[in-house]
């Protein structure tokens, strides 16, 4: 039975781990209005802020389209003990369920000229 609460502990310190870990992310572009950027947003501002992009395409028009990673998506778990005495074996039935979440991109849409045509929030 000690091994099963040290491991239950063990379980909810390392939970408690993920969350101010995760809850200490932010997301540099949060709180830009991007839609007042649009026309006047250049590609070389937006490598200058945010890096170099994570994805990058060229259309036939010229136009360029750029993704950078904003949130890494989880996979965040949920242990559930059922109680029950059982012959064998344990006398808990652990159910795991997982619940997998996207991860997060800013895609921009940039004209020929290199100027800011459209923004877009990609769940991928």
């Amino acid at each position: 039975m000690k091994t099963l609460d040290a491991w239950v502990l063990r379980l909810i310190g390392c939970s408690c781990l993920l969350f101010i870990t995760l809850s200490g992310v932010g997301c540099a572009t949060a709180n830009v209005d991007w839609d007042n950027r649009v026309g006047d947003y250049t590609m070389d501002q937006a490598i200058l802020d945010f890096g170099p992009p994570d994805k990058e395409a060229k259309l036939t028009d010229g136009t360029t389209v750029v993704e950078w990673l904003t949130v890494r998506g989880y996979s965040r778990g949920s242990f559930s003990p059922v109680g029950g005495v059982r012959y064998y074996g344990s006398p808990w039935v652990v159910h795991y369920a997982d619940t997998p979440t996207p991860d997060r991109y800013l895609r921009l849409v940039f004209s020929k000229e290199g100027v800011l045509r459209s923004w877009h929030k990609v769940l991928k």
